[in-house]
């Protein structure tokens, strides 16, 4: 049906008779003469019907936004007055010679032009509409390409791709699976994969050294802009090979990929560890275009007055760090309270400030709420600490490490916006010498997976003091946004065993959910490590895109939704009967029931 695409028409094509089809962008009746902008997913041009021909002429003249079109006709240039720069077929136009309504269009439930303000409830309900417009259209070509590049350079490199169960066990990886129930084996449930994780391992164990998949994974969690129920992975797992050499590789790969299609060089990654992140950004994921830091002054306010200050300046788990804004003085009282409102989110209890308006007065150029519990020499130590000038501000937190880490952190990125002080367009790097367990309610929790190797110890050292011991994990972060992440695993049926002692699985559970891991672990397992990418993560980062779900076909509301097809539905009382299912009303589902 057609010759061409429209995007792909050119000047090399003047004087040739093309077939289009494609759907109408916009069609504007200027008396004599009709112009027509045809799209498809390579573009736009431009169609001119003129009266020459009545019937074509009358069908041009009925056409509106939407309908679906074919269209015959002449290549031409278009005088050098007409030509338009920002269209990719800006130089040329059709002379059109026939046109074939293939389906009309009904008046169109949003808008279609790229400054659409359509909700975002109308855009996943008429996607198959929203997915016509080129920033969208552009977005999931671009995707293609990037699954494309990514399959070269790992074929190219002697990966195999292989395909791991969709249907299979639940494994402890940190949010809530999918169940599905089984109709076969009444009462007993499927889960969804989290990740192909026990699966790429089990694979390394077959002798398949080098694999990927880009896979399809699932969490039942809650939501946010980078988050899906359902995303895909570009899933990586090696045998024999260092955690060094899978970030050189892995690093080798998303370099090629910026470089071929977005022409961007990132230069070679930095390696930063978990610790030094947490303690200079708040984040194991910090965004380097933003040159605030956090600096600790627990040493200089322990002996002060102060209670805010002095007890997490002495309390183990806690921190006292301050934030210097430069020019920052300028903000106004309710400025600051917004800043206080905001690291609330995050459970800080406040948000103590001082502003530095003359340096050269001493403490006469001095202004903060609690400038009478710290004597000059205390201000003066924190000034040099932080290296604080005239016009600045200094932001503190007080508080247990982890909120101070969080509320700090986030506040180091919002002011960094709101003072526009981001420097550079991408900065990567790796986090590394993650720890390999924290401490959630009382308990240890694994900071990666319960497959992550300890670096360079033994099953016995492990135990005997687990909380203080570091992982052989790497993640890949690019602009305060983590891409993917990775380690080395555990090949050691005692190393494993120890692990989920740790971690508070009994024998008897590791045996129930891992038995078939730990077995497989006793013959002959070879060291394997890997890492697994965020593709919609990485596509929304490449193509400057707010969120996952505009670099997503169909994706999910924030609510797991889809208004598409009104998922998730009620069963049919036959299926769920045939399934063994019973399903508890809404009303019943309190304390009591």
């Amino acid at each position: 049906m057609r010759s061409h695409y429209c995007g792909d028409v050119n000047k090399a094509h003047v004087g040739e008779e093309v077939t289009l089809v494609g759907w109408v962008n916009r069609s504007r009746d200027l008396g004599g003469v009709v112009f027509l902008d045809l799209r498809d997913r390579e573009g736009l041009i431009q169609v001119v019907y003129d009266p020459d021909l009545p019937e074509v002429f009358e069908v041009a003249s009925s056409l509106r936004a939407e309908f679906c079109v074919q269209v015959k006709g002449l290549v031409r240039a278009r005088p050098d007055s007409q030509i338009n720069s920002d269209m990719k077929t800006g130089e040329i136009e059709v002379l059109g010679k026939e046109l074939t309504i293939i389906n009309r269009a009904a008046p169109l439930p949003l808008s279609m032009d790229n400054h659409q303000n359509n909700s975002e409830e109308a855009r996943l309900k008429y996607r198959y509409l929203d997915l016509r417009r080129p920033e969208m259209t552009d977005r999931l070509i671009f995707r293609s390409k990037v699954t494309s590049a990514v399959r070269r350079f790992l074929d190219d490199n002697g990966f195999l791709d292989i395909e791991t169960p969709i249907l299979t066990k639940a494994t402890p990886e940190g949010a809530r699976d999918y169940l599905v129930p089984s109709r076969t084996y009444k009462g007993q449930f499927f889960a969804l994969p989290q990740s192909p994780q026990i699966f790429k391992q089990l694979l390394m164990m077959s002798g398949f050294d080098r694999y990927y998949q880009i896979v399809k994974c699932f969490r039942d969690e809650d939501l946010r802009a980078d988050r899906q129920p359902e995303f895909t992975q570009i899933d990586i797992e090696t045998s024999f090979m260092t955690s060094e050499q899978v970030m050189q590789k892995t690093e080798e790969m998303v370099r090629k990929l910026f470089n071929d299609l977005l022409n961007v060089d990132l230069g070679e990654f930095p390696r930063m560890s978990y610790d030094e992140a947490m303690t200079r950004y708040g984040s194991d994921k910090p965004d380097l275009r933003n040159p605030l830091e956090l600096v600790d002054v627990a040493d200089i306010v322990k002996d002060v007055e102060f209670a805010v200050f002095k007890g997490p300046a002495n309390d183990e788990e806690g921190r006292v760090t301050a934030l210097r804004i430069p020019q920052g003085a300028k903000l106004s009282r309710k400025n600051i309270d917004e800043y206080t409102k905001y690291v609330g989110i995050y459970g800080a209890k406040g948000l103590a400030w001082m502003k530095i308006n003359d340096l050269d007065a001493g403490m006469e150029g001095i202004q903060s709420p609690v400038l009478k519990f710290l004597n000059e020499d205390i201000v003066k130590q924190i000034i040099g600490r932080t290296q604080a000038g005239t016009g600045d501000i200094i932001l503190f937190g007080a508080d247990k490490a982890n909120v101070v880490a969080e509320s700090m952190g986030a506040l180091r990125l919002k002011a960094g916006e709101d003072f526009d002080l981001l420097e550079g367009e991408w900065r990567p790097l790796w986090v590394v010498d993650f720890p390999m367990f924290e401490k959630h309610n009382g308990s240890l929790h694994a900071v990666h997976h319960p497959f992550t190797a300890p670096r360079g110890i033994t099953p016995e050292q492990l135990e005997a003091d687990p909380a203080n011991q570091v992982s052989d994990a790497y993640d890949m972060v690019l602009n305060g946004c983590e891409l993917g992440g990775g380690s080395v695993r555990i090949h050691d049926a005692k190393m494993q065993a120890a692990v989920f002692r740790i971690l508070g699985i009994s024998d008897e559970e590791a045996e129930e959910k891992f038995g078939f891991l730990l077995e497989a672990l006793r013959y002959g397992t070879p060291p394997h490590a890997g890492l697994a990418f965020g593709l919609d993560r990485i596509i929304m980062l490449m193509t400057g895109a707010q969120s996952i779900r505009d670099v997503m076909a169909f994706p999910k509301t924030t609510t797991a939704a889809c208004p598409l097809t009104n998922a998730p539905g009620f069963a049919n009382p036959e299926q769920l009967k045939e399934l063994g299912v019973a399903v508890v009303a809404k009303e019943e589902t309190t304390e009591e029931a």
